[in-house]
This record gives structure tokens, C-alpha cells and sequence, in this order.
């Protein structure tokens, strides 16, 4: 089978509705932030799927299916088993390509909001899926531009999936520790520049792993288009740190594993393939006092 884009337009996506190899995801998941700081509100995107999606597309919950159910921190992966189940019944396996879009979880700027589906994009990478794509602008552009909705709920055929986790894809504590004094990995913050620099107070503690650098996922993406950027406007933040050095390994974090996956995506894009997520990344780390922070640039 043709081996897909990492990101594919709406145009694309409408031209291969019919196809029986295509298999469309929603992985809406809707964060709240509070205005006064303290940790943010999630919850599933479920809702928002039934009331309209893009038609044939099924629902992939990431809060309360698809991540680690034993784990006391959010969104963690799931043990291989546990996803490659979940995956099957939706009917995403061999023999099947998967475009997995969201539906804007960040109000402001819905084209940042793909993390949540980079997030799903990465967890299947990660079990060894092939030959996925993310929606370029997700449901918010292809609703602009009056593209067909249904309240139908997809439905594929179970399908059989052979591949195999990709243990490099995923970072520790203890990874990120040895990081933080090996000139050949680049530890890469996702979050704000405020965040970074131990503004605020949606953490346990403030600031950002020693010797990482800070590349925000929100600016890889034009907000009026809503589609992300050239590859060389999307490469000048990633060079500027040196992530795309094909001799360094990267390690990207965030609060909880999720914004990481979109630089993690977009550094796949540009061809840095050593790319691995921290999974617990400032959830994790920030809980553990014997992790140091440091605050300011």
C-alpha cells in the first residue's frame, strides 16, 4: 500500500471517502484551562462526535479508553495489548491507512488544537501502526468550508493488526534524567514560553527540565488558514535549538504527553526520525521533588 503523508489537506481527505482501505478517527478531547492558574479540566470529545463529524469516521477516546487505566497519572499508555484491542474493534489494522483529526480543543487557535490528534497519531506509531495522517486545519476547517457532516456513527469491520511497539518512540524519568547532561540529545519543552520560563501555576512546581529548550507547539500554524505551515517556516524553530541535527536524539515534553506528540510529529516531517515523547513529561516530573526545575530563560 502507498505510503501516506504525515498530514494530509481536506481536498485529499473528501477525494478518498469511499475508500475501503481508508479508516477515519476522531479524537476530539476538550481541555479547560483556568484563567487563575491550577491544573486543567479534561474531558472526552464523545459528545461533540455524535452531534457531527466527518461521515465513516468512528470515535477514539483518549481519556477514557485508550490510556493506561492503572497509571495515576493522565493519559499515560495503555499496556500494547490493551490499545491493539481497542484499535481492532474500531477496525484499524493491516491492510488499512487512518487519517485522525480533532475538533479544536484550543477555542483560540483551533490549527494547534491537532495535538490531540497527534497524540492518537503517535500512540499508533509507537504500537507499530503504519501509514497515518493527521487532518490539516481538522473538523474547524473542514466546516468552514462546508464539507459533509453526519451524525451517523461509523462503523468498520474488525480488523487484524500484526505490528509491533516501537520502544524508542517513548522517554522515562530516568531517560530525561541522563538527557539532561548528554550533549547529543536535545530536550525539547512544548509548552508556552510562560510555562517555560515558570510563570504560572499549572504544575505542582515551576519551570522546565535543566539544559531543555523551549519550542511552543502553538506556532507551527497559520490561524486564519488553519492549516500548518511550509516546511521552511515550520523548520527555523526546530534549527534554532538544533533538533534537526540527523546526529542528536530529541526528546519532546509538555504537561502531559499530548503537545509533545505535535513537535514530535512535525520533527518526524522535516526528517528528524530520533524523536522519542515523554510520556509523563511536567505531570510526572513535577510531581517528583528529587526532578530539578529551573525557572527564566
Amino acid at each position: 500500500m502507498e505510503r501516506i503523508p504525515l498530514i494530509v489537506s481536506t481536498d485529499w481527505l473528501e477525494q478518498r471517502l469511499d475508500d475501503p482501505k481508508l479508516r477515519i478517527v476522531d479524537a476530539t478531547t476538550f481541555m479547560d484551562i483556568p484563567e487563575n492558574g491550577g491544573p486543567p479540566s479534561v474531558e472526552s470529545g464523545r459528545a461533540s462526535y455524535d452531534e457531527g463529524h466527518i461521515p465513516g469516521a468512528v470515535y477514539a477516546d483518549l481519556l477514557n479508553e485508550l490510556s493506561d487505566p492503572e497509571s495515576s497519572l493522565p493519559f499515560m499508555a495503555p499496556p500494547h495489548d490493551h490499545f491493539v484491542k481497542k484499535m481492532t474493534e474500531l477496525g484499524i489494522g493491516d491492510g488499512t491507512y487512518t487519517v485522525i483529526y480533532d475538533q479544536g480543543a484550543l477555542v483560540e487557535n483551533p490549527v494547534v488544537a491537532a495535538y490531540w490528534a497527534s497524540r492518537l497519531a503517535w500512540q499508533m506509531q509507537y504500537e507499530g501502526y503504519d501509514n497515518i495522517a493527521i487532518l490539516d486545519g481538522g473538523l474547524p476547517k473542514w466546516k468552514e468550508e462546508g464539507r459533509p457532516l453526519t451524525a451517523v456513527p461509523g462503523n468498520y469491520s474488525p480488523a487484524v493488526f500484526t505490528g509491533q511497539r516501537r520502544p524508542e518512540l517513548i522517554a522515562t524519568k530516568e531517560d530525561v534524567q541522563q538527557a539532561m547532561d548528554d550533549d547529543n540529545v536535545i530536550l525539547i519543552n512544548s509548552l508556552s514560553p510562560e510555562d517555560f520560563r515558570g510563570e504560572t501555576d499549572t504544575y505542582p512546581r515551576k519551570g522546565h527540565i535543566p539544559s531543555s529548550v523551549n519550542v511552543f507547539f502553538g506556532i507551527h500554524g497559520d490561524q486564519q488558514t488553519k492549516k500548518v505551515y511550509e516546511d521552511s517556516i515550520l523548520r527555523e524553530p526546530f534549527e534554532k535549538v538544533g533538533a534537526l541535527d540527523p546526529d542528536k536524539k530529541v526528546i519532546t515534553y509538555c504537561g502531559g504527553g499530548i503537545a509533545a506528540t505535535w513537535n514530535a510529529l512535525l520533527l518526524n516531517k522535516l526528517g528528524q526520525k530520533n524523536v522519542a515523547v515523554y510520556d509523563g513529561s511536567m505531570n510526572e516530573w513535577a510531581s517528583d521533588p528529587s526532578c530539578p526545575l529551573v525557572t527564566g530563560n
